[in-house]
């Protein structure tokens, strides 16, 4: 059995929380450039300062954007692997350390209703599975919610198949607007339960730019679908001239025979993400 170590955790993801806060990934850069140059008229201004704001957040170490948003981590912990303490716990010691150190905003309140702000972005979301090895995998990801508020969930039936999903997606775009500060980047979760594929919908959103589907026949549906969303023309900042979505991500799973359960998450042009591996 191998004993990962609290501190040993702290140090990366605490590094890596002010790298994604201030540094946009290669894949997004690269997808951010080829935007621009699908772009004209107010679009294209739009994506000069897209572009613009994260070559001065890299420079000056400032965040990407004032939303610094809810930390959300997907953990792949090893059968082989002993923590020191619960990965919750250890992940919420991060936050709650490097946000007011670098003077993030503080995005959290405890209680939904009461609405009483946290001051330092605690509790994080973490998701963990159980996988066979020794290592711990940590995907961590800051989502705002300019874009989380635009996300949708939908119960479809069997009879509305592949149709019915396209529709909810391009309608939940649609209804979105420029309010998720599009280009987006689309989250698709199919099957599963309710809960279940919202939470693969938010996975989706991990994947690189550019990367498709490992099955043929979903990767296609991803094509399909980033070209319907596409043709919506609502383009970067919602004032046309340019693509709507950078990417269309698609994830599934097994699902009961009386349902087809749909979630799409959306994100924003600012994709803050990166991984650790300990």
């Amino acid at each position: 059995m191998r004993v990962i170590l609290r501190q040993a955790i702290a140090v990366s993801v605490q590094a890596l929380l002010v790298s994604i806060n201030t540094k946009l990934p290669l894949d997004v850069w690269g997808a951010l450039e080829q935007a621009k140059e699908l772009s004209r008229g107010t679009g294209a201004l739009f994506m000069d300062d897209i572009i613009n704001n994260a070559v001065l957040a890299r420079k000056r170490g400032l965040p990407l954007c004032q939303d610094t948003g809810m930390v959300v981590v997907f953990a792949e912990l090893g059968v082989e692997v002993s923590l020191e303490e619960p990965l919750q716990q250890t992940i919420d010691f991060c936050v709650a350390e490097i946000y007011p150190r670098q003077g993030y905003r503080p995005s959290v309140v405890s209680d939904p209703l009461a609405r009483t702000n946290t001051n330092n972005n605690t509790p994080s979301i973490v998701y963990v599975e159980l996988v066979t090895g020794n290592s711990l995998k940590l995907d961590i990801m800051i989502k705002g919610f300019g874009s989380e508020n635009m996300s949708r969930s939908a119960m479809l039936t069997p009879a509305q198949g592949y149709e019915g999903l396209k529709d909810f997606v391009v309608s939940t775009v649609k209804n979105a607007g420029g309010n998720p500060c599009p280009p987006i980047i689309v989250g698709v979760g199919v099957g599963g339960t309710f809960d279940y594929c919202a939470m693969l919908s938010k996975k989706a959103l991990l994947r690189t730019i550019g990367e498709r589907h490992r099955e043929s026949v979903w990767a296609e549906r991803e094509k399909e679908l980033l070209t319907a969303v596409n043709e919506l023309g609502i383009g970067p900042g919602g004032a046309g001239g340019g693509p709507t979505a950078l990417a269309v991500h698609m994830e599934y799973h097994p699902t009961h025979i009386a349902g087809l359960p749909v979630a799409v998450n959306i994100l924003c042009h600012s994709s803050r993400h990166g991984r650790v591996v300990l």
